[in-house]
């Protein structure tokens, strides 16, 4: 989330291990989120996107969808096949390459807009928004979006969550307040704030479809081993089994922030330019 350390201590994390329980039962964000951004001028037919740690896809998408010329990158080669084999079957034309938020592999001034789904915490903060500076054309725009259980709201996230933590002490993306800020701590001299919303929304699972998005979750699937997660997966099917009947809505809080990259700080000890 918005304040949650991405580094859970002792603990490699590799998205890759889990995408294809990533790319089954992992939803995006629903419709609404795309409705609003629309209204900011965000997402519209032929606008150029690039979606940044894309995961299997699921943003960049939902976008294309939608008509815009969308480009997406991710690290993990994993969820970057997941994801072309999703916008293959569903009649996209996407452009997903391997590569880090911090080295986009595309011209200066390529796109009108810059997407980040609940990856932008993952990032060296200063590389990325330098990066997205040089991407979008002059005006063009940052969009963070997440897409998030609430577990202070909903008993069956907090309950899943401390299942989590009994398997991975170490994951630190338990137990989150639900508090968006109005401006992210990170833009402080990289961005500004433009515009930015949050709701909530009922998420309908199976037991089936939760048990599989909770492996897929960055404490589960991108951390444990195999053994771990079949472990903590028999686990979770009881706990269900014996707390909510088939199937049920786990409620989410969805937010994005529109951005507007700010220029570099000038180099300390620079000559100031001089008109002669």
């Amino acid at each position: 989330m918005h304040a949650a350390s991405p580094l859970d201590p002792g603990r490699t994390i590799d998205w890759g291990r889990t995408s294809s329980d990533y790319a089954e039962h992992r939803p995006g964000p629903p419709p609404r989120l795309y409705e609003l951004l629309a209204t900011f001028g965000i997402g519209g037919a032929g606008q150029r996107v690039l979606d940044l740690g894309t995961g299997t896809g699921l943003v960049a998408r939902a976008l294309a969808a939608r008509g815009a010329l969308v480009c997406a990158t991710d690290v993990a080669p994993e969820q970057i096949e997941a994801a072309r084999g999703a916008a293959v079957g569903e009649g996209l034309a996407i452009d997903f390459r391997v590569a880090p938020a911090e080295a986009c592999p595309y011209p200066d001034a390529s796109f009108d807009v810059v997407t980040a789904s609940q990856c932008w915490m993952y990032f060296d903060a200063d590389r990325a928004i330098a990066e997205v500076r040089r991407v979008l054309v002059p005006g063009g725009m940052l969009v963070t979006t997440h897409f998030s259980w609430l577990p202070k709201l909903d008993a069956l996230a907090r309950a899943s969550e401390a299942l989590v933590l009994r398997f991975n002490p170490a994951w630190q993306g338990a137990n989150w307040s639900g508090a968006v800020p109005s401006v992210p701590k990170w833009t402080e001299g990289r961005a500004r704030v433009r515009a930015m919303f949050w709701f909530d929304e009922p998420v309908p699972f199976t037991h089936a479809a939760w048990r599989g998005r909770m492996r897929a979750c960055r404490g589960v699937g991108a951390t444990l081993s195999a053994d771990e997660v079949a472990a903590f997966d028999a686990a979770h099917a009881e706990l269900l089994a014996g707390l909510v009947p088939d199937p049920f809505n786990v409620w989410h809080r969805i937010d994005a922030h529109l951005l507007e990259p700010l220029a570099p700080p000038p180099v300390q000890g620079a000559e100031p330019s001089r008109i002669v």
